[in-house]
C-alpha cells in the first residue's frame, strides 16, 4: 500500500500534464500513487498519463464534468494512501517535494499539511510577474506561503495534504469554485486538526497566461471571499477588505486629483515604484519588475472590486450565494 496518494483533477489541460508527469518521475522518494482524475474534458488524456505507468504507478479515471472540487473527491474515494496529496495540473513538482514533506512530517507531526508556490525558469514572464504579485508581502499581507503570516495558514489545493481519514470524518470538497480549498482547510482546523506549513515542500505553480484571464480569476477570490465569511465567521478580518480600500481610496485620489491638486495623485506612482524595486529584487528582471506592477494593480483593483460586490450582495443585501450560479458546479 503507497504510503502518499497524489490525486490531480484535469480538465482540458494534456500539455501541462505532460510537463507534470515528466517532473513527477524526478521523485527520489518512491512510495506514493498518482491518481488522475479526467474532469469530462473533450479529448481525453489517458493514452498520454499512461505512457507513464510502467514508471509510475498511476489509477486513471474519467467523469463527467463536475468540478475540480468533486472531481477531488472522487479521486480521494478511490486512493489507497494513508496520507492524500492534491496538486493542480498546471504544478511542476520538485524532485524533492516527498522527501521534504517525509522528513518533515517526521518530526513535526501535521494531520494537514501546505506548502509555498514559485515561478519555474520555464514559465513565461506574464507568470512570472503574476507570480511575484500572487506571493508578495505587499499585494496578498503574507498570508501565501510564508513562514510568519498574518493569517493563520490555509493549505489552497494546488499544494496540499492531509491524513485520508479526515476526508473520512469532515467530507471532502464542495461545489464552491474558486474557494472550495480555503473552505475545507477551515473545516479541517474547526474539526481540531493540526495544519501548518512545510516551507520546502514547494510546487512551480503556473499561473494564468494573460493579464485578461488573471482580472476574472482574482475577481473571483474576492467575490468568493464573501461566501466563505458567511460559512465561517470567526474567519472574517479587516485585511481581506483592504484591496477594496485601496480600490476606493485610488478613487478618492483620482477626484482630488482633478479637482483640487494634481499632487494627490502621489501615493499611485510611489506604489508603483515600491512594488517595481521589491519585483526587480526579487526576479531579477527588470521585464518583469514592470509587468509585476501592472499585475499588482490589476489583482488590487480586481480582487477589491469583487470583494466590493460580494460584500453587498453577501451581507449587505443578504442575497442567497447560491443565486451567484458563476461560483458553483452543479453537482
Amino acid at each position: 500500500m503507497p504510503k502518499y496518494s497524489i490525486v490531480i483533477p484535469v480538465f482540458e489541460r494534456r500539455d501541462e500534464v505532460k510537463e507534470l508527469m515528466d517532473s513527477l518521475l524526478e521523485q527520489r522518494y518512491q512510495n506514493y500513487e498518482l491518481v488522475i482524475v479526467e474532469d469530462g474534458s473533450p479529448v481525453k488524456c489517458e493514452d498520454l498519463v499512461m505512457t507513464y505507468a510502467d514508471r509510475i504507478n498511476i489509477q486513471y479515471f474519467y467523469k463527467a464534468n463536475s468540478g475540480p472540487g468533486l472531481s477531488r473527491n472522487y479521486g480521494i474515494e478511490r486512493a489507497k494512501g494513508e496520507y492524500i496529496i492534491l496538486f493542480d495540473s498546471d504544478c511542476l513538482i520538485p524532485g524533492n517535494y516527498l522527501d521534504e514533506v517525509e522528513k518533515f512530517l517526521k518530526h513535526t507531526p501535521l494531520d494537514c499539511w501546505g506548502g509555498p508556490d514559485d515561478a519555474h525558469p520555464s514559465f513565461s514572464d506574464t507568470q512570472k510577474a503574476i507570480n511575484y504579485t500572487m506571493t508578495s508581502f505587499i499585494t496578498t499581507g503574507g498570508i501565501r506561503g510564508r513562514k510568519k503570516q498574518v493569517d493563520k495558514f490555509q493549505p489552497r489545493s494546488f499544494n496540499m495534504g492531509f491524513r485520508k481519514e479526515i476526508y473520512d470524518k469532515i467530507g471532502g470538497f464542495t461545489t464552491l469554485h474558486p474557494g472550495e480549498d480555503p473552505d475545507l482547510s477551515y473545516r479541517i482546523m474547526d474539526a481540531g486538526y493540526t495544519t501548518g506549513l512545510i516551507p520546502d515542500a514547494k510546487v512551480f505553480h503556473k499561473r494564468r497566461i494573460d493579464f485578461k484571464k488573471f482580472w476574472k480569476q482574482v475577481y473571483k477570490f474576492g467575490f468568493v471571499r464573501n461566501i466563505l465569511m458567511k460559512w465561517h465567521p470567526h474567519t472574517t478580518k479587516p485585511i481581506y477588505g483592504l484591496p477594496s480600500a485601496f480600490l476606493l481610496g485610488c478613487i478618492v485620489i483620482l477626484f482630488a486629483a482633478v479637482f483640487i491638486a494634481p499632487i494627490y495623485l502621489l501615493p499611485i506612482p510611489l506604489l508603483a515604484i515600491i512594488i517595481f524595486f521589491d519585483a526587480l529584487r526579487s526576479t531579477k528582471n527588470l521585464k518583469i519588475a514592470f509587468m509585476a506592477v501592472m499585475a499588482s494593480f490589476i489583482q488590487l483593483f480586481a480582487y477589491g472590486y469583487g470583494f466590493l460586490k460580494g460584500f453587498i450582495n453577501i451581507h449587505l443585501l443578504k442575497r442567497e450565494e447560491r443565486q451567484f450560479k458563476e461560483f458553483f458546479f452543479e453537482s
